[in-house]
């Protein structure tokens, strides 16, 4: 699971994307502006992924999915093959937004990407170390099984800070292919039901796992994955 997590789709995608704008280049002489934006902002989220690639260890694709189907064909084809669509859209029809739109998007997704690394982050290293002496301000609820649960810093803001800097990210590289067809958006579309359906599986388990301090926390922390919305 490790492997295919981290290795053939996320680096077929990055791939397949260096091809986009070598073809682009190819037939213009130039790199169009928002291609390369979308595609460097590509390569970021998967450079982080490998670079950070012990935290993949505390998701739930490692600890609580099974390696059937949906990990599998996600992982090898769906991945490197669907992820790449705002790159193939641009590659075939071309830049149309303003520097101006382009300098909006690019500051959301930087605020995605700042929300999504500093949330993993910090859960990652509370998972591996509770005790680390950097995390001592934030607050915790414990439960029966010895865990605490997070309740400040990023994960007091929602119970799912990472999945909202995700969806971030996603929307901005689709902003990028601008508004004459919305299939550059089935992309963020997808990712956000995703990221809903995987927020309520992990929430049900966690409700039968800690039981009354789930209870606690849920009051604590009321939205799920987008503050003062959801």
């Amino acid at each position: 699971k490790f492997f295919c997590e981290l290795r053939p789709g996320l680096i077929g995608w990055l791939m397949i994307n260096l091809v986009f704008l070598t073809e682009a280049y190819q037939k213009t002489g130039t790199f169009p502006p928002a291609l390369t934006m979308v595609v460097a902002f590509q390569a970021l989220y998967v450079a982080d992924a490998l670079w950070f690639e012990d935290a993949i260890l505390t998701t739930m694709d490692i600890i609580t999915d099974g390696f059937g189907f949906m990990l599998v064909f996600g992982d090898l084809v769906w991945v490197p093959f669907l992820y790449c669509l705002q790159t193939r859209f641009l590659q075939e029809h071309g830049d149309s937004l303003p520097w101006y739109c382009l300098a909006g998007i690019a500051i959301l997704n930087m605020v995605g990407y700042t929300i999504f690394r500093g949330s993993n982050s910090q859960k990652n290293e509370f998972r591996k170390n509770p005790y680390n002496p950097e995390l001592a301000h934030l607050e915790t609820i414990p439960t029966s099984t010895g865990k605490k649960l997070l309740v400040s810093g990023w994960w007091g803001m929602c119970r799912k800070p990472n999945y909202f800097g995700d969806i971030l990210m996603a929307l901005s590289w689709s902003l990028a292919c601008g508004s004459s067809t919305p299939l550059p958006y089935f992309y963020p579309v997808y990712f956000t039901i995703l990221l809903v359906h995987r927020e309520m599986r992990d929430s049900e388990h966690c409700a039968k796992k800690y039981k009354a301090s789930w209870d606690r926390y849920c009051e604590r922390v009321k939205y799920r994955i987008c503050p003062l919305v959801y």
